[in-house]
């Protein structure tokens, strides 16, 4: 199954994916038969020069406005009217996008005739299609879970199952460490037996998948029977494991060292050090020229608003535990801090008027390319804390500081998966999501979170 680092993609997302390619090639070969109404020239036409090309744009440009319009986010089609309008939306802003293109570039244009007559039957296609899936109990035929100990990762796996059915997973239960507290509800469903009966009891509800989250291994593990029922095709993984595949974080509860140092990651090579510079410097240059321009208005809707300086400066810790001066434009009133730092709030009364709308759209980090540009800072990875939060928060949450193995970034993991850390407790959360990019760091998952953070953006998720 593909994934994203090591997060899975459910079945249902890629299954529309390709359901959504399928209905606009119908949808486009539907509108060059009408619009030719002569078969020798509909194929004369198909098989002319750029062809592919015009058929690639358009899907690239029409699934990835699906995506920003939420038509791929936890599949849930009973609501005819919700899936309407998004999908107006988005082939909306699909059309706007491929009329530019078509006035850059004559040779990837259908035409306005083709694309007229192809519309119609791509969105009843699109909408027929989610109304039916919604309907039809097509992904109803879930994979059995087993999870057996009782250990908090366990727990939280199983919260994390419940909260998305885009898995298709269903949880037998949990079986007990000593067989003491059958019957007893730990998160539904509850404790169905001890370990002793691991093989029978997965056997007996025709388990797919075990999950392993022992508060205790060693002298409780039944690993003959474990062993008998992976060979017989049984999936059997540790709950960590499990819990980083269908989230994209890697929990800190009962994580060990020996977990972090033996599973597969943490490899950041000089090769990949240098690609991601290189990469830094490239698109910082383009992004800073094309930027310029809004940058330039934020400034002026800064100075007119509130007095003092349009640029904030404030130390932050880095690559390896160094400190630098990061740029930012200032959403908050001047000596907001005089009563030494705390972490913002929602609804924060430091902010100002302007700074709201900079937050909200992260127009106040704009200056913070100038931090990528002189290798401070990365276009991507962990957001930088401030040394006075650095020092509290590596007294208070285990593996803190491994998020220094990286440089700082405009952007992250953390950042398009996690609202605004504002506390220990989110900090806590958001450098779980760290750990996971640390760990499957590369430049494929950069372009990804580059592509994800357009959407927390234009909806202007997750600020304070």
């Amino acid at each position: 199954m593909p994934k994203i680092g090591a997060q899975k993609i459910p079945p249902v997302i890629l299954f529309l994916l390709f359901l959504d390619g399928i209905f606009i090639v119908v949808g486009l070969l539907t509108g060059i038969a009408l619009r030719f109404d002569d078969q020798q020239e509909s194929v004369a036409y198909l098989l002319g020069p750029y062809i592919v090309a015009r058929f690639g744009l358009v899907i690239v440009v029409c699934e990835s406005a699906l995506y920003y319009c939420k038509l791929y986010d936890r599949p849930e089609f009973n609501s005819g009217l919700s899936v309407l309008t998004r999908l107006l939306q988005a082939l909306g802003c699909s059309s706007l996008v491929l009329a530019v293109a078509y006035y850059l570039s004559d040779t990837v244009s259908f035409g306005r005739g083709i694309a007229a007559l192809s519309a119609p039957v791509i969105f009843v296609l699109m909408l027929g299609s989610r109304i039916l899936l919604g309907r039809s109990g097509l992904f109803l035929s879930p994979q059995r879970v087993l999870v057996v100990g009782t250990g908090q990762t366990g727990i939280s796996a199983v919260r994390e199952i419940l909260v998305r059915p885009e898995l298709n997973l269903k949880v037998e239960g949990f079986l007990d460490e000593r067989g003491e507290n059958i019957g007893k509800s730990l998160i539904n469903p509850a404790i169905i037996g001890s370990l002793a009966e691991v093989e029978l009891i997965a056997l007996g509800r025709r388990v797919n998948r075990i999950i392993i989250s022992l508060m205790e291994r060693r002298g409780v593990m039944p690993v003959s029977q474990l062993l008998r029922l992976k060979f017989a095709g049984v999936g059997v993984e540790d709950a960590h494991s499990f819990v980083e595949e269908i989230t994209g974080r890697i929990y800190l509860e009962d994580l060990s060292p020996s977990w972090l140092i033996l599973s597969d990651g943490f490899r950041i090579s000089a090769f990949l050090r240098a690609a991601k510079r290189i990469s830094d410097i490239v698109v910082g240059l383009i992004a800073a020229a094309l930027l310029l321009p809004i940058a330039s208005l934020v400034a002026i809707a800064i100075w007119l608003d509130t007095r003092g300086p349009i640029i904030f400066r404030q130390e932050r810790t880095g690559l390896n535990g160094r400190t630098f001066e990061i740029l930012k434009f200032r959403s908050m009133h001047q000596n907001a801090e005089a009563h030494g730092p705390t972490w913002a709030v929602r609804d924060d009364n430091r902010v100002t008027r302007v700074g709201r709308i900079l937050r909200k759209f992260r127009l106040d980090e704009l200056p913070q390319l100038i931090n990528v540009l002189r290798g401070e800072m990365s276009l991507v990875g962990p957001r930088p804390e401030r040394p006075q939060f650095c020092h509290l928060l590596e007294q208070r949450i285990p593996y803190f500081a491994l998020r220094y193995a990286v440089r700082p970034g405009l952007t992250g993991w953390a950042q398009v998966k996690y609202q605004y850390g504002g506390s220990i407790e989110e900090s806590k959360t958001k450098l779980e999501y760290d750990l996971f990019y640390i760990k499957h760091i590369s430049l494929a998952l950069d372009l990804i979170i580059l592509f994800e953070t357009a959407k927390v953006v234009i909806y202007g998720h997750g600020a304070k």
